[in-house]
């Protein structure tokens, strides 16, 4: 890496595969083992045939699969990269969640934002003013510093839903990201503004956090009980009491269902609170009385 200050930041073997050339889907790609090589300024990709360098501020997208023939499935986990009307699929010899947390983070880590937080609260909306803020990204949180001092951590897999929206931003109409998560025990939103390509960037990140938080988990009628009771205000200590039901058994359930990943503890001994997921099934299952 010799381009005047940049650092490594992974060096890891794999396969890369392009998949899409200048907008057209190329027929029988064939996978290229070598190097990945990923920087604060770009992706390099070593294999028999040479080097190729991809420079981050060309990279549009990241996803995840990508579906195009039988040659993509002998490579289990990939990322999709979309750069300059390409795609490139990029599979390593490291965790590719990891290797995604990385390439987020150098496309993103120190980027200049506006943010208003908390824009909502609990459901109503509040009167916060927009701030410069600066993003980093972790495997697990999208961490937002604001100018003023407060920071602001949105767990991935805590997110109740992203929208983007065109908003009155500083006197003039821009995209904007509500970006719906829990702060403490309380339900709030986060609008984050800034530059297209960041913003287009940022959403992607989120939204596969939000997709994680979309249904997929069976609960028993009792199980949903204990969720409304939750979501509706009752303590988790309070439960077995206004259910009517033994302590034993209510805890139980909160053992199941910290472990589908719809309550977190609070701490031992039956103090729990509800997660996205959980507030979601609970709304759901309020709807369906």
């Amino acid at each position: 890496m010799s381009k005047e200050g940049e650092h490594k930041i992974t060096d890891t073997k794999g396969k890369f595969l392009q998949v899409v050339k200048n907008g057209r889907k190329l027929n029988d790609p064939d996978w290229t083992s070598g190097r990945i090589l990923l920087s604060n300024k770009r992706i390099v990709l070593a294999g028999n045939q040479g080097k190729r360098s991809i420079p981050l501020s060309k990279v549009d997208g990241l996803k995840g699969r990508y579906d195009v023939n039988q040659a993509v499935a002998s490579v289990s986990d990939y990322l999709s990269v979309e750069f300059d009307n390409n795609v490139l699929l990029l599979g390593t010899s490291i965790d590719i969640d990891e290797f995604e947390t990385d390439v987020y983070g150098a496309l993103l880590n120190q980027k200049m934002i506006l943010t208003k937080h908390p824009a909502v609260e609990g459901g109503v909306v509040q009167d916060t003013g927009w701030e410069k803020a600066r993003i980093k990204i972790t495997e697990e949180m999208v961490n937002v510093a604001i100018a003023s001092g407060t920071f602001v951590g949105i767990e991935l897999d805590d997110i109740g839903g992203v929208d983007r929206a065109t908003r009155t931003v500083k006197g003039e109409q821009r995209t904007v990201l509500e970006v719906e998560h829990t702060q403490g025990d309380t339900s709030v939103q986060t609008y984050i503004s800034g530059q297209t390509r960041r913003c287009s960037l940022l959403e992607s990140l989120l939204k596969k956090g939000e997709r994680k938080n979309e249904g997929g988990v069976e609960l028993d009628e009792t199980e949903k009980e204990v969720l409304m009771a939750l979501y509706s205000g009752v303590s988790s200590f309070e439960i077995p009491d206004f259910l009517g039901m033994d302590v034993d058994e209510v805890e139980r359930i909160f053992e199941r269902l910290v472990e589908v990943d719809v309550l977190e503890e609070v701490r031992k001994r039956r103090e729990v609170s509800l997660k996205t997921r959980g507030r979601n099934i609970a709304s759901e299952s309020i709807n369906e009385k």
